[in-house]
């Protein structure tokens, strides 16, 4: 399919958009489903006894894979074709699916979750893109929408099976999950989707491949190691960092002097373009750190079965779906700034709620948080995403989702590596003072000091732990809301006054005919 013309069939359209959206609930169920099994395996007898550095490796591994390979992903789909692509992600993923789910060590699952991440690569990119190519301008920001939505369709599926599943059978059948979906992707997409690709073939771009692989990978070592092996004194932490900015910038220096990049840094010229993809990074951020500490406060804490912690995600799960559809209504009508810029500032305010929870906070209480938090997250994510692919002439639609997807990833990989670190070293210090006499061990983590508590019949040791756990949990709370501020002020400064409809956009001669409603 070489042409740019939309499809006009309207019930092929919708084929094509379930097919898409199922694909997109592969990739949710698995970035949420992750936190129900972590108190699990960081159990030392029922699990694989992982320490709060392997697990936050587990969660952020995928995160930065995906985010390197969506550079890959959309010069492949340009190249051989968007389904060709696609159908490749949905077939590693479900490999690195059955690898993951009998791994024998945190080793194992770690390099099946960066294969994991890989394959989730190879499928967003070309689903944005196949949107492009099938939906008219008129209908493509509802397409979009619609497609946003899946993410609270997996939120809201991921962690519930997974925790039945972790009630029932052992930790790595949450993975299970992920292959009948796999194979309903392979044969909808075989039967449905087009095979578009652009008539302007990019390079692979190793080089920049390299380069951001290896620069994430030393900012999250060294930030992760730092709150866990030994404090923030040793040069081997902040050379590691050094190292990973010194390779991310010569990332961007070589993208800039390509004339066709996988990552193109011209994009950020236009401030809305900025500003849109940099609060998306952060409202990532800050949820994905989030997601790490609540699965050990539901479960660990407050001593929740698995189960019953995955259901308290339907609320935000639910936020999400409705909130995708009523902020692309009002963004319409009303603009990104006031909606998706308000809905940002609401997320901040519920990162400062987090501040009273304790280990007897009502229920109905944080399942009302959550489900603000989730319409916050969809009035914010399918707007913005929709203003920032208008900015993109159609046949760069493969690459701009894997610009906008590569930043919401790494602000995934940055969340855990930033938020998983402050709760770690914050209870570190905290829970210091009662160890005297323990192993240092037994102070690693909350899981780490209960276990020991246990052993040793000390009762109060728990209650210090869980003392320990509520106000490094508070600590990274505090970080997110102050972090996520900024992203509602830069969204609403970007967005604040109306575009001219006709004006030029220095990184987008030929813009499309439709975009959302500044």
């Amino acid at each position: 399919m070489s042409s740019i013309d939309p499809i006009p069939d309207t019930r092929r359209q919708r084929r094509i958009l379930t097919v898409l959206v199922v694909s997109a609930v592969l990739i949710w169920i698995d970035s949420t489903v992750l936190g129900i099994a972590l108190e699990r395996l960081a159990d030392p007898v029922d699990g694989l006894g992982a320490t709060p550095g392997q697990l936050q490796w587990a969660i952020g591994i995928y995160s930065l894979l995906f985010a390197t390979a969506l550079f890959l992903a959309g010069a492949l789909g340009d190249r051989y074709g968007h389904r060709t692509v696609l159908m490749l992600g949905l077939l590693i993923f479900g490999i690195a699916s059955a690898w993951a789910a009998w791994a024998t060590g945190p080793t194992a699952l770690i390099l099946a979750r960066a294969t994991m991440g890989l394959g989730g690569a190879l499928i967003m990119p070309p689903s944005m893109a196949i949107i492009g190519w099938t939906f008219p301008p008129q209908r493509r920001a509802a397409a979009i929408a619609v497609w946003g939505s899946s993410a609270g369709v997996g939120v809201a599926v991921g962690p519930v099976l997974g925790g039945l599943l972790i009630d029932h059978f052992w930790w790595g059948s949450v993975f299970t999950i992920n292959l009948p979906i796999v194979a309903f992707g392979l044969i909808g997409a075989a039967l449905v989707l087009p095979n578009p690709r652009s008539p302007e073939r990019r390079r692979l771009d190793p080089i920049g491949l390299s380069l951001s692989t290896l620069g994430l990978l030393g900012v999250s070592y060294g930030l992760i190691e730092g709150g866990h092996q030994g404090g923030w004194d040793r040069w081997q932490v902040w050379a590691s960092i050094v190292a990973g900015v010194v390779l991310l910038a010569g990332f961007i220096v070589s993208e800039w002097r390509e004339e066709r990049p996988s990552f193109d840094p011209r994009l950020f010229r236009d401030r809305r373009f900025a500003a849109g993809n940099f609060t998306l990074s952060v409202v990532f951020l800050t949820l994905t750190g989030q997601s790490f500490y609540l699965a050990f406060y539901y479960q660990g804490a407050r001593g929740m079965s698995a189960l019953s912690a995955g259901l308290m995600s339907l609320p935000a799960a639910i936020g999400v779906i409705i909130g995708s559809q009523l902020g692309a209504r009002l963004a319409a009508r009303f603009g990104v700034a006031k909606v998706s810029g308000t809905a940002v500032l609401v997320l901040a305010a519920c990162f400062g709620l987090n501040l009273l929870y304790d280990v007897n906070t009502s229920l109905v209480w944080l399942g009302l948080v959550g489900g603000i938090v989730g319409l916050s997250i969809g009035m914010t994510t399918a707007p913005t995403t929709a203003a920032i692919m208008a900015t993109l002439p159609l046949d760069r639609m493969g690459a701009g989702s894997a610009v906008n997807n590569a930043l919401r990833q790494v602000g995934s990989v940055l969340g855990v590596a930033v938020l998983g670190t402050v709760v770690s070293s914050t209870y570190q210090d905290r829970i210091a003072p009662s160890l005297a006499g323990l192993p240092p061990a037994a102070g690693t983590s909350a899981e780490t000091t209960r276990h020991a508590a246990i052993a040793l019949g000390r009762p109060d040791l728990i209650q210090h732990a869980n003392d320990a756990f509520i106000h490094a949990m508070h600590v990274a709370a505090a970080v997110a809301g102050a972090i996520v501020l900024t992203g509602a002020i830069v969204l609403i400064l970007a967005f604040r006054t109306p575009k001219p409809p006709h004006s030029p956009d220095p990184t987008n001669p030929h813009p499309l005919n439709a975009r959302v409603a500044p």
